[in-house]
């Protein structure tokens, strides 16, 4: 029964509960169907979130078609026609939703499609596609074999070798998909791993750092982490890799196995608390990574030391050299302006509540206007190259794309390499866009 000074929405800082996820409960049908026709009665009598994702305008068209025009209308197996749209950008959860704790509704949308993620894989109802798919490590070193690499390029550029794969694997014709390079980023900078360096602490940092390279760094765009390091050690900030270090679990979260979550997180823990506590912070170029280390699994372990460590010492590299410029430890020497910058600031970075770092740091570079598209992409790693669901994503990322195009600025691209190729595939000008770090090193002239 709903309390009588029952409030419309609230104005405090959403909470997050731990997700119970090794309880039997969590996995429970009935429980789970109970609270999804709850959260989705909710969400119906509200629609905020309509222009987010194609969940929420699937699921209101569902109730709208169905004969009581209510969510009691709407037949459960089609419950899972909402849960399978939704690829956990959080989104709903951080900007729209007025429901979410301390609200006595206790509304998570974005861990409840968890659930329903995670209960569907435990009963097997899981495509081979998907397996494959998020499954990066394996894939990224098996495709990195120097002729295999070669190979499967070449079938990624050719017409008659996407038709083949979208009807043996499911990965539709039209969406742009990743290189894979025979030199991936721990190959060529291997001579950092295990290196001693002195560091100059400020404020929250210590001044150098290990980069987690990240599967999708590592075997797709490596450039991009040599970026990285050129742009932190111009600025006097050491860098090291991690003697090993596995794919984050993010992949596999959004498929909704857990216990290869945990597996990833028994493999990273480890070795990044081991630097830590030898006075390295951990960067990483994808915010989707950062955002596993600062939220999810301590979410899934909130009694784990360790993952408490790591998430404490974890940080976006914007994030970091703000916190660096703030205590006048930011070198300003540009040698080049960049003009006009339009860039997309990735789900996964804005939830991670640091502001727009990205912005503040390019924003200090002489003659650069810096515009920001605070928007989704509808990428999300896999979900746009999926058969059933890249439809959607070119719907998603089209107000993005019109955005930039309308702006014709100078350069254009997204915290998140695999947002801005999407932008860019969706404009029609594949391999245009620069990640934000790649505009830093330029205008840095490094």
């Amino acid at each position: 029964m709903a309390s009588p000074n029952l409030r419309e929405g609230s104005l405090e800082a959403p909470t997050r509960h731990p997700l119970d996820w090794q309880n039997s409960h969590f996995y429970d049908a009935s429980a789970l169907f109970s609270e999804l026709e709850r959260v989705f009665d909710i969400c119906h009598g509200c629609r905020r979130c309509v222009s987010l994702c194609q969940s929420f305008p699937t699921l209101f068209d569902l109730v709208d078609a169905s004969e009581s025009m209510e969510v009691d209308g709407v037949a459960k197996a089609d419950y899972w026609k909402v849960v399978d749209h939704c690829y956990l950008c959080d989104l709903c959860y951080m900007t729209k939703c007025p429901y979410v704790p301390p609200h006595e509704w206790n509304l998570d949308f974005p861990h409840l499609m968890l659930r329903a993620k995670a209960f569907k894989f435990k009963r097997g109802d899981v495509r081979f596609r998907d397996r494959v798919l998020t499954s990066t490590d394996r894939v990224g070193a098996l495709a990195g074999i120097p002729v295999v690499s070669g190979v499967v390029n070449a079938v990624n550029r050719n017409p008659l070798g996407r038709r083949a794969l979208e009807a043996v694997l499911g990965v539709h014709k039209d969406a742009r998909v990743p290189e894979y390079h025979s030199q991936p980023l721990r190959r060529r900078e291997k001579g950092r791993i295990g290196r001693e360096a002195v560091g100059e602490p400020a404020g929250s940092t210590s001044g150098k750092v290990a980069l987690f390279a990240t599967c999708y760094g590592n075997y797709n765009e490596p450039d991009l982490d040599q970026d990285l390091i050129a742009v932190f050690e111009h600025n006097g900030i050491p860098v090291t890799l991690a003697e090993k270090e596995r794919c984050c679990g993010m992949p596999k979260l959004e498929l909704g196995d857990l216990d290869a979550v945990e597996a990833a997180k028994e493999a990273n823990i480890p070795v990044l608390k081991q630097l830590v506590d030898s006075g390295w912070d951990i960067v990483a170029a994808i915010p989707s990574c950062v955002l596993m280390f600062k939220q999810e699994l301590p979410l899934m372990f909130p009694d784990d030391p360790d993952v408490r460590l790591v998430r404490e010492h974890i940080f976006d590299p914007f994030e970091y050299l703000m916190i660096r410029h703030r205590h006048g430890k930011l070198k300003t020497d540009f040698s080049r302006s960049l003009g006009r910058v339009v860039y997309q600031a990735s789900c996964h970075q804005r939830v991670q509540n640091i502001g727009p770092k990205t912005r503040e740091v390019l924003a200090l570079i002489p003659e650069t206007q810096v515009e920001v598209v605070d928007r989704c992409s509808g990428h999300d790693g896999t979900y746009a190259v999926k058969t059933e669901f890249h439809d959607a994503s070119m719907k998603i990322v089209r107000p993005v794309a019109g955005r930039v195009g309308k702006a014709a600025p100078d350069h254009f691209g997204s915290d998140c390499p695999m947002a801005g190729a999407h932008i860019a595939h969706a404009l029609g000008q594949d391999g245009r866009q620069q990640h934000p770090i790649s505009l830093l090193r330029q205008a840095y002239g490094l």
